[in-house]
């Protein structure tokens, strides 16, 4: 995830301190594995009282919202340790000389931005910024540095909140990012290539994009696209709009260079506001979930499975699956529904439906229309949590997928005949920091129960939210394996 990949792709905005980046680009062309109950938050009532829409030249008057806003955006310094072969000498490697085997730990720096939300030193920033970090130093606009702790982070979403220990901070006001509208001028602030309190300007030029960069399974993506030009190093900063509201979080920019040519993507403030909260509330994200797999109504669903489905008009997402026992089954969703409205807001794409739902809380309520053959149907869903459940999830709850380190899918109905099993979740990929590494299970394992719970599926697996203890499964050739996780 840390190579920098020289073709077309997709880059997240992190910038080189040093000789080392943080930056990446992702190629669409290889398999590089790449929820609002609303809260008081701090604002800054100064802002946006004395912005001008229009200047007599018909372009908007960003002064006000620039000057302001800057004061509360910061540059994060990243300290990182990365393992590098020892004695490694770059002179002998381009001249191919075998060099002496073996790791060694080497720091490496690297950045990003960051937004100051609260005057006690709340920031928000990217997961991609801080992720590895080992140290976190912030710098001010005005030139005074803080040490930084990480207070919890959310990969789904790329979101992190940090906090230096301070009093009296300038901070920027959360605007609605709902609001939004194509066309509308924002700002972007940050700092390129370590270039502090740099600013740009452009447009509001498309809202819920979904790119399919986020590497999680749990991944929301409704990015708002600008082009305000981005650069690595804008990564955490702020998405301003004219009152010199955040109404997003930069993290991503299109390019085939690694740099800005045109397009930036940010987080919504609909999907910050609420990671936010959680982690300083819960410490970790409560996230809801609907319970169902669904696909969108487009030309190509209708040309491929519109005989089938009797659907001839694009729009709405279709609803391919529901989970048993989940809060759309519960509520009376069926496979073939097609949602057009959650919460009064129409489901035109699929990250409609990611961000509406990411917005929410388990045991949360909303309102969804689906259109069922010829009829018009209302339901009131109870969201679920991960675990199936509608209670909050304690601090300590486990993401399995993450602590196992890999990746996985369903094994399916030839395979489980082959192995005599009634389901299971096969390893793909093994990730060289999470227990499956450490257990030295192989790709291609079957996972069957985990904790003597069964596991029949990848929502089976991702239920699971205490410890690993023990992994129970079969290879593909019938041998049998268990292993015990020693914590």
């Amino acid at each position: 995830m840390k190579r920098t990949l020289s073709i077309i792709g997709l880059s997240f905005v992190a910038a080189a301190i040093g000789a080392a980046a943080t930056a990446f680009v992702i190629s669409k062309n290889t398999n590089t594995n790449v929820e609002i109950v609303e809260r008081v938050v701090e604002t800054s009532p100064q802002l946006g009282a004395h912005f001008t829409t229009y200047t007599q030249g018909g372009y908007p008057d960003l002064t006000y919202a620039a000057e302001n806003a800057v004061k509360a955006v910061v540059n994060i310094e990243v300290i990182s340790e990365v393992a590098v072969p020892s004695g490694y000498n770059p002179f002998f490697d381009f001249f191919g000389i075998p060099q002496q085997q073996g790791m060694q730990k080497r720091e490496q720096r690297s950045g990003g931005s960051g937004v100051i939300i609260s005057t006690d030193g709340y920031i928000v920033t990217n997961n991609h910024v801080v992720e590895n970090s080992t140290k976190l130093r912030v710098k001010l606009n005005d030139g005074r540095t803080f040490e930084a702790r990480k207070i919890g982070t959310d990969p789904a979403t790329d979101v992190a909140l940090i906090k230096v220990e301070a009093e009296n901070l300038p901070t920027l006001a959360f605007g609605s990012s709902d609001a939004l509208r194509l066309g509308e001028w924002v700002l972007a602030i940050g700092s390129p290539f370590d270039l502090q309190s740099t600013i740009t300007a452009g447009i509001v030029s498309a809202k819920a994009r979904q790119l399919d960069v986020i590497p999680d399974d749990f991944r929301l993506e409704s990015f708002i696209q600008t082009d305000a030009a981005v650069n690595p190093g804008n990564s955490g900063g702020a998405l301003v709009n004219a009152r010199g509201e955040l109404v997003g979080i930069n993290t991503v920019i299109k390019s085939s260079t690694g740099s800005y040519i045109g397009y930036s993507f940010a987080v919504p403030e609909s999907i910050v506001r609420k990671v936010v909260d959680d982690l300083k509330e819960y410490g970790i994200v409560q996230r809801a979930l609907l319970g169902i797999t669904y696909r969108y109504i487009d030309q190509e669903f209708i040309d491929a499975m519109g005989k089938d489905t009797g659907i001839t008009t694009v729009g709405g997402v279709y609803v391919a699956s529901v989970v048993e026992g989940g809060a759309a089954s519960e509520a009376g969703l069926r496979k073939g529904d097609v949602i057009t409205n959650i919460d009064g807001v129409d489901i035109d794409a699929p990250s409609k439906l990611a961000e509406q739902i990411g917005k929410h809380r388990p045991n949360d309520k909303i309102k969804i229309i689906v259109k069922r053959g010829d009829n018009v149907k209302h339901f009131e869903v109870t969201l679920r949590n991960k675990a199936g459940g509608a209670e909050l999830l304690p601090s300590d709850a486990v993401d399995v997928v993450k602590v196992l380190g890999g990746r996985f899918i369903e094994a399916d109905a030839k395979l489980c005949k082959k192995l005599d099993i009634r389901g299971g979740v096969q390893v793909v990929q093994v990730s060289a920091d999470g227990l499956l590494a450490r257990a030295r299970v192989r790709e291609g394992f079957v996972i069957t129960h985990i904790n003597d719970r069964s596991v029949n599926s990848v929502a089976d697996l991702n239920a699971i939210t205490n410890k690993v203890q023990s992994i129970d499964g079969v290879y593909p050739d019938g041998r049998a394996a268990s292993y015990m996780i020693v914590q």
